[in-house]
């Protein structure tokens, strides 16, 4: 009885794990299918108030009407759709907007409607410049920004730092790996909230910025998968320890990151280097691409570091960080007040 019982479970495994199969299968086509009505809906959304607002500039141009009409257009549709949401005179003043910023169609629904209107809405407020508009855009489509998200990188300038550190990629990589990751580099990265004064010691910044990983990872941009801090190598008996490590999805390679608290040196290229040969021996696959290191210092002299990558046989780039952006600086107290504070201080994620 036991062997027969074992048996016909046997026989029913394979039809058990297939209908498994077959309803995540089902899950995930449901799940799709939902993301596509949205992103759909949003964009059909996006384009009927550049509608709106186009028909608001036009009919003001040609009858000559002033702003005011805006106030007494949102009080009729109120009236007419009490039900209704956005509508409101703000609203309709931002489509006006809108669709001034943006004129054609076609650069409409193929851009600025493929990300939410709030977003929409955050980029017409900080931003004048269409091409710079444009960057944060593709920007957040591609990385599926939140408006917080969106908002933090507009503070910090992403469009002036992204793909600005000096580097030796273009030396010792490919070309279309070079490009890639000349791109993921900033100059200076910045790390908020800042846990820490600008006196802090190297693992103490490390564990700061560790213990607030999703908002490094963000800084860091798309593609950064975090391995491990303090990452254990033994080379030939000798232990060595790398401040962070990740592996970079898109570049198909490790990216080891060693934290200076100091200006940069040339000789951190030669540890950085000795990093580099060690993960490549010891951890990196057939199939992954070379190792790339990026030293991230308090601050540095471009000259000195362009000397000093000429040289480096192994792809590597060099920024700097800033743990405020320039502007809230001023606003923090003295040092000696923030030593023995901060640090353990949990802050809401922005």
């Amino acid at each position: 009885m036991n062997r027969k019982r074992v048996s016909k479970a046997v026989v029913h495994q394979p039809a058990a794990q297939f209908y498994d199969r077959f309803v995540e299968a089902i899950k995930e086509r449901i799940r799709s299918a939902q993301i596509k009505a949205a992103l759909a809906a949003n964009a059909q959304l996006v384009l009927h108030y550049w509608e709106i607002g186009r028909d608001i500039l036009a009919s003001q141009k040609r009858e000559g009407w002033g702003t005011r009409v805006i106030d007494r257009l949102a009080a009729d549709l109120q009236r007419e759709f009490p039900k209704l949401s956005g509508y409101s005179a703000r609203n309709l003043k931002y489509m006006r907007a809108f669709a001034q910023a943006w004129p054609d169609r076609e650069i409409v629904q193929q851009l600025a409607a493929q990300i939410p209107w709030g977003q929409n809405c955050v980029l017409l407020d900080r931003l004048k410049d269409a091409v710079t508009r444009e960057f944060y855009i593709r920007k957040t489509v591609e990385h599926g920004w939140s408006r917080s998200v969106l908002t933090h990188q507009l503070d910090t300038k992403l469009h002036e730092r992204q793909g600005k550190a000096p580097s030796n990629f273009p030396l010792t990589l490919p070309p279309p790996q070079s490009d890639m990751a000349r791109e993921i580099l900033k100059d200076p990265y910045i790390f908020k909230p800042a846990p820490l004064d600008e006196s802090v010691s190297e693992r103490a910044l490390e564990s700061a910025l560790v213990g607030r990983l999703k908002d490094f990872l963000i800084e860091m941009g798309s593609g950064f998968a975090f391995v491990g801090n303090q990452y254990r190598i033994e080379v030939d008996g000798d232990e060595f320890f790398l401040d962070l490590l990740f592996y970079h999805t898109r570049l198909h390679c490790y990216i080891v990151i060693d934290l200076k608290v100091v200006d940069f040196e040339p000789e951190f290229a030669g540890k950085m280097s000795f990093y580099q040969a060690a993960v490549d021996n010891l951890i990196k696959t057939p199939q992954d691409a070379a190792t790339i290191g990026i030293i991230l210092c308090r601050g540095k002299n471009k000259t000195v570091v362009e000397y000093t990558l000429r040289d480096a046989k192994s792809p590597m780039g060099v920024a700097e960080y800033r743990l405020l952006p320039p502007k809230l600086k001023a606003k923090l107290p003295a040092v000696s007040q923030l030593k023995d504070a901060v640090t353990g201080v949990d802050v809401a994620d922005a």
